[in-house]
This record gives structure tokens, sequence and C-alpha cells, in this order.
């Protein structure tokens, strides 16, 4: 699996712009489901079993990344642009971007022209730019125009029990997907890889509409916060603990014996200890009459950078445990 997270890794698809990443996914899936494509982009496939489920299932994974987007262009050839998704400004400074096939640098001021003042707060994004070697606005806009999206350059990285790459939330959650329609056929299944999470949970809710399942597991990336100086109450989740299953976030509070079956099914898992952020989830538990929805997600440090680190292992455990939850709730084991 971590050969197709890689792939899916450094593929391009900041939210509304998911195109190479869904033209990557229907490439992998073709001729294992049934597949359609939505308006708003999201792919809704359902993968035949051997037994019919005694409850519609959907399983989510959105395709969108964070990143940026081309607000203006001046006379200096410099690149204005707004955050596409939660952003800290920290994680912005210096950092190589790519439009389209053009490669840039987000720059700001010189730490030397600053004012002590300066130097002890961060810039604001309007107070940012992007380089892309211009010296002039009409040199600019022969490489690019406002509208444009811009996605974090890095490289993916193998760091021996873990993995480093940009948007593994959520292309961790598609490759497990992809895994299941290619490997799982107990029970029939619906799987949603979904447009604009990270603005919003928009795609989710159209796709959710759709489908009109009854019930749902959402597979995410969520913050991990295991990392130096941080407080073991603040720590939300670890790396190596496997799986975190949310019992509640600002979106969502979640089906309590989908989260207690979770948590006892054998298969190593922590609790998400920290009612903050949100998913999909807050979109497709509100769907229609109501659906019955867990989150299982693979523990991320430095979420929503170009630098995200994940847990192998962690990654194992929750495809393991989406397979586990869709068993048991298609075959009414866990009620």
């Amino acid at each position: 699996m971590l050969n197709l997270i890689k792939e899916l890794t450094c593929l391009d698809g900041i939210s509304g712009r998911e195109e190479n990443v869904r033209d990557y996914i229907l490439q992998k899936i073709e001729g294992k489901c049934t597949v359609n494509v939505d308006p708003l982009g999201n792919i809704i496939c359902f993968k035949k079993g051997k037994n019919t489920p005694v409850k519609k299932i959907m399983l989510d994974a959105h395709m969108d990344e964070v990143g940026l987007i081309i607000t203006a262009v001046g006379n200096d050839g410099f690149l204005r642009f707004a955050t596409v998704g939660g952003i800290d400004v920290s994680v912005l400074l210096s950092r190589r971007v790519k439009i389209g096939d053009t490669l840039g640098v987000i720059g700001s001021k010189p730490v030397h022209l600053c004012s002590e003042t300066d130097k002890n707060s961060l810039p604001k994004v309007e107070d940012l730019y992007i380089d892309i070697g211009a010296t002039n606005k009409e040199q600019a806009l022969e490489h690019v125009q406002i509208g444009d999206t811009a996605a974090f350059e890095n490289e993916f990285l193998d760091l021996g029990d873990n993995i480093s790459a940009k948007a593994l939330d959520d292309r961790i959650g598609c490759a497990i997907l992809i895994n299941l329609i290619e490997n799982y056929d107990e029970y029939d299944f619906y799987a949603v890889f979904s447009v604009q999470e990270e603005v919003g949970l928009r795609g989710a809710k159209a796709a959710t509409y759709t489908v009109n399942p009854d019930s749902a597991i959402v597979l995410e990336a969520t913050t991990a916060q295991d990392i130096k100086d941080v407080p073991e109450t603040k720590q939300v989740c670890k790396l190596g603990n496997g799986t975190a299953v949310s019992f509640m976030d600002k979106s969502t509070i979640y089906d309590r014996e989908y989260y207690l079956a979770a948590l006892n099914s054998g298969i190593l898992s922590q609790p998400k200890a920290a009612v903050s952020g949100g998913n999909n989830s807050g979109a497709v538990h509100l769907s229609r009459g109501g659906v019955r929805t867990i989150a299982l997600s693979v523990p991320c440090r430095y979420i929503h950078s170009c630098s995200c680190v994940c847990n192998k292992n962690d990654i194992i455990n929750t495809y393991n445990l989406a397979k586990c939850m869709l068993s048991g709730i298609a075959s009414g084991e866990i009620k």
C-alpha cells in the first residue's frame, strides 16, 4: 500500500481541483466496481460482494488537499494568494510550491528588515507572496493566471517506521479505500472518493444524499500531537498506537455502538482524545433522515503541511479495522 500512497501524494489536488487525483483513482478501480462521477466530481462506487448486507453501507475518503489559490498578480511579477483549507501561516514561510508546471517560493519580508515587533509575531497571509522568478506582471501571466491553485512541492520520504509527504490527509484514506475495492468481496458496499472536504465537507454532503446509506465509515487522517513539550493530556492520539477512533468532534457526535465496537475489535486502536476539528462525518451523519457514522483516522503529525508524518503500522491497522467494521455492520454482528 505504501507505493500507492506515494503515488497519490505526488499528485496535486487542491479542493475544487481534484481532477488529477480523480483520474488516477478511476484508472486504479476500473473494472472492479460500478462507478459514477457526479456533477461536483465525487467518485461514487458500488462494489458487489458475495453477500447482501443487512444495512446499506458507505465508506468515504476525501481526495482534496489544502493549498493556495492565486488572487492577484502584481506589477512586480509576485503572486498574491489566499489559503484553501486550514493552513497555519507558520508552515508557509519559504516553502516551495507548484502551480501547474510552474515552480515558486513563498516569500516574506527579510528578517533583517523586520522590526522587533515583526520578529516576535508571524506575518499575515496577505503579507506573503509567491516568487516564480518573473520580473513583471506580463511575464508572470505567461505562466499563471488568477484562480490557479498552488500545491506544496515536497518529496515522499520513508522514515523507517514512519512516512512523510504532503497530502497524507487524506490520500491515506483514498489508498485504504482503493485496497478495499480491490480485495474485499464479502459484502456489497458503496465507496465514495469525495471532493472539497477541506473547505466545508461539500462533496460528502452531495454524495451521501445520492447513496442514501444506513451506515457510514469515514476514513481520515487526524492530528497527532505526540511531540516534544506537548503535555500528555493534549496529545490527542499517538503514532504507533493504532487507529484513532472518534467519539466526538466539532461537527459530529459519533455512533456509540460503532465507537465501542471499533475499540473492542482486537485491532490496535485508540480513542481520539479531543473534542476538536471535524471531517466528512459532519455532513454524512446528517444526510436525509440521518446516518449512523464512525470515523477511523490515521494519526498524523504536522497535518496540513508539506511534511505530514504517519506510522506505517497505523495505516495497516486502519485498513484492517475498516474491513472489520464493514463486515460487522454488514452482517448485523455489530448492532
